[in-house]
């Protein structure tokens, strides 16, 4: 595939029925009912494609969920979808459904920056993985979005590149690091987006942007072509606008790879057909995590989360209090592992292979001054931090120690799932945040994690589904937590859940601040 520049946005915003009727047929659909439309004709898959593109245009200046654009090659594939339904072929799983992937997921020929001015000019020479199985679904990828960088951070503030924005309060952040992801189909410019969740970097943005978005068991999709951050950490993982799109992309993606270590050799269910295959709640045991339930919480998040187990309560569950006391150390124990890993994984970037290099009198200044001028703050923080960790005489009084906080966080988990079937609770502390609220406090910022870094620790599978909304409008996401492989009950619960508690997931129908006749989304 070859990258196109991103398309130059029109001046001024139309509003009225030209973007009236493409959120009609492509906003308000579902990505299965979309494919279906296309296998059977009643749509082509170029023409799809044209209304995508033409979503991008009139919203991603305000949005910012763009990096780049891959018009050329997601037109081939369109081209390829059309000319199978036209052969009276069958189409594989979601093809023809454009899809957007994070910036740090490799696309052959295409630029991987990370969002980071460190790999300026740097092209991938693969694919991923998940990449080669979307071609081999037919799904074309539009483009690239934006993120923290090197996937470090929560609101997407840090990326080198430029600025996302959530699609619900332009004010506020999408949440990261995946947040350019998120805000794409938030925003309706895609129905479908991968990003990569470390701690907590999909399920978090799809809190913040009202969308479903699950971390799937770590090792059940391919990490080959992902950009490393935390290695023992670092999953792909998708976003949609409902669970059964979600189970499709799941399922198109996973599956067993040679070429990642840390791939798992198990079987991919049918998540696609097996998503609908559970009625109700009934005879299931929900686990609520005491540690993560109400101190420290918005009220309205709280408010939410009980609600939503009040949902839950009267289509049948049984639910009861579970203690895992190491959560309260689990901030701590991440972002020692984390940064650690970081700081190994991220030493390969030094001027000499690819990307930026910044001459100096010898080759150490080279490093230095390569480093210096290509690395942002935050990374910068996390590298210092994780070589501190690893350093002798304190490896064993940190690293160490971390990596013992996480053996008994795993075990704490594995006894829980003894007791109940699944675990819950909020998938965020807050909604989102106005931009630069947190910036210049990162431990603030670090703690939006609370909820979702443990699951990374552990490896187990979680996802996020909305639940409601603050006094603002803004969305308010539930963590659904299952033991390892057990994907498929997550998504059966997360979808009895949908229809149980019938939040509404909608696109946002008012943008703050944006005058209707200059807003993309008027009268969408």
């Amino acid at each position: 595939m070859e990258e196109t520049e991103r398309m130059q946005p029109e001046k001024s915003w139309k509003s009225g029925p030209e973007l009236g009727a493409m959120t009609e047929s492509l906003a308000e659909s579902s990505a299965l009912a979309l494919h279906q439309k296309i296998q059977s004709g009643e749509r082509t898959a170029v023409s799809v494609l044209d209304e995508t593109f033409e979503a991008i245009q009139k919203r991603d200046a305000v949005i910012g969920a763009f990096v780049s654009l891959n018009k050329e090659g997601a037109y081939q594939m369109a081209e390829a979808v059309d000319k199978a339904v036209a052969a009276g072929q069958s189409l594989p799983l979601l093809a023809g459904v454009p899809i957007s992937i994070k910036n740090n997921i490799s696309i052959q020929g295409n630029a991987v920056s990370c969002a980071s001015k460190i790999l300026a000019g740097y092209r991938a020479p693969f694919n991923a993985t998940v990449v080669d199985k979307m071609a081999a679904a037919m799904m074309p990828i539009v483009g690239n979005t934006n993120l923290d960088e090197f996937a470090m951070g929560g609101s997407t503030e840090n990326s080198a590149l430029q600025l996302t924005k959530n699609p619900w309060n332009l004010d506020c952040v999408p949440g990261g690091s995946s947040g350019g992801s998120a805000a794409a189909v938030a925003s309706g410019q895609t129905l479908l987006s991968l990003g990569s969740d470390t701690g907590g970097s999909v399920r978090q943005p799809a809190s913040l942007c009202g969308l479903t978005g699950i971390k799937p068991t770590y090792g059940r999709v391919s990490r080959y072509g992902l950009v490393a951050f935390g290695s023992s950490l670092d999953q792909i993982s998708p976003f949609a606008r409902n669970t059964i799109d979600l189970a499709a992309l799941l399922e198109v993606i996973s599956g067993f790879d040679p070429a990642d270590s840390t791939s798992a050799r198990q079987p991919v269910p049918a998540f696609s057909k097996t998503v609908q295959d559970r009625a109700n709640f009934s005879g299931l045991k929900i686990g609520v995590i005491q540690q993560l339930n109400g101190d420290g919480m918005q009220p309205a998040v709280a408010e939410s989360f009980q609600h939503a187990i009040q949902h839950m309560q009267s289509d049948g569950a049984a639910v009861q209090s579970i203690s895992i006391p190491s959560i309260d150390a689990a901030i701590a124990a991440y972002y020692l592992i984390a940064t650690a890993e970081a700081s190994s994984n991220l030493a390969r970037f030094d001027g000499v292979r690819y990307g930026l290099r910044v001459e100096g009198e010898d080759i150490n200044a080279m490093y230095c001054q390569t480093r210096a001028q290509g690395f942002g703050p935050e990374v910068k923080r996390r590298i210092m931090l994780g070589t501190f960790a690893l350093s002798s005489g304190y490896y064993d009084a940190y690293y160490g120690k971390a990596q013992k906080v996480r053996a008994l966080l795993r075990k704490q988990f594995e006894d829980a799932f003894q007791a109940v079937d699944v675990l819950v609770c909020p998938t965020s502390p807050a909604t989102a945040f106005k931009i630069g609220e947190k910036s210049t406090d990162p431990v603030s910022m670090y703690l939006m994690d609370i909820a979702t870094v443990p699951v990374n620790l552990v490896g187990v599978p979680a996802m996020n589904i909305p639940c409601g909304f603050d006094t603002s409008g803004l969305p308010i996401g539930l963590q659904l937590i299952a033991p390892h492989w057990q994907e498929e009950k997550l998504l059966q619960l997360a979808h009895c859940f949908e229809k149980l508690a019938a939040v509404p997931l909608n696109y946002p129908d008012s943008w703050e601040r944006v005058k209707v006749n200059d807003s993309p989304m008027a009268n969408a």
